[in-house]
């Protein structure tokens, strides 16, 4: 599923898989402080899974909750006054919420309209990664901003819409000292997915997802951005280069 259609005797040889063809992913989420503002990008997959979940995704009997992780590096979750999530599968804002309340109570939520909007539309091809208790209840007490496409949420920090993953994805960038960072969240999920080509069976629109990447990517090389990945378990940063060769194979 992480890979679509490349074989898995490529893959294989960059990340090794199981007994059970599963290989180790994250749940990244990442913290901007901009002096003004404490922002968290994204909120993981929660902490609370059924054993039949736990078997799946061969995770640990517990999981810490977001607060508890960040508390461990010295940041108070009732700090942070910004959470985006850059999109509604579980897996990345299944945190947004604990025991019912919103995980961190001073912050305003965001994500894009029209991805609230198409989680309720119940599609059959990925209805079951949207589980409306990690966001409604933020939409309907008034918490949760919806988007209308590209926007600065903060001074520096800015969304912009990515379709290919799904529609309504966006990526994060922040500014700052002539320096940008971009969350490419699950348009490049892991290092490996920076092959343009290399797209995964989630994705809704593989050629979109294709053309997203080309331009982002070509755009972060040739401004030297720092990127961070959706779930990739060895890699928390990245620059990236071009390479013609490989450009030259994009139609």
């Amino acid at each position: 599923m992480v890979f679509g259609i490349v074989p898995k005797t490529l893959w294989a040889k960059r990340i090794a898989p199981d007994d059970r063809n599963r290989i180790p992913l994250a749940f990244n989420c990442y913290l901007i402080e901009t002096g003004d503002h404490i922002i968290l990008l994204e909120t993981g997959g929660g902490h609370e899974f059924d054993e039949r979940a736990r078997d799946r995704m061969n995770l640990p009997s517990r999981i810490p909750t977001l607060p508890e992780v960040l508390a461990s590096h010295g940041v108070d979750p009732d700090s942070v006054d910004i959470v985006m999530n850059t999109h509604l599968h579980w897996d990345h804002c299944s945190g947004n919420l604990l025991n019912a309340r919103p995980a961190f109570p001073n912050a305003r939520y965001f994500t894009q309209r029209g991805e609230w909007e198409y989680a309720h539309e119940r599609s059959p091809r990925d209805s079951i990664s949207y589980h409306d208790h990690n966001y409604d209840p933020l939409v309907e007490s008034g918490r949760m901003t919806l988007l209308e496409g590209s926007n600065e949420v903060a001074p520096g920090i800015a969304v912009e819409v990515a379709p290919g993953h799904n529609r309504d994805m966006m990526v994060v960038k922040a500014h700052s000292h002539g320096e940008t960072f971009c969350l490419l969240a699950d348009l490049v999920p892991t290092a490996e997915h920076l092959k343009l080509t290399w797209v995964a069976a989630f994705d809704l629109y593989p050629v979109t997802a294709m053309e997203s990447r080309q331009r982002l990517l070509t755009q972060a090389a040739r401004e030297h951005w720092w990127l961070g990945f959706g779930h990739d378990m060895n890699h928390a940063f990245a620059t990236v280069a071009e390479d013609q060769r490989l450009l030259e194979t994009i139609p």
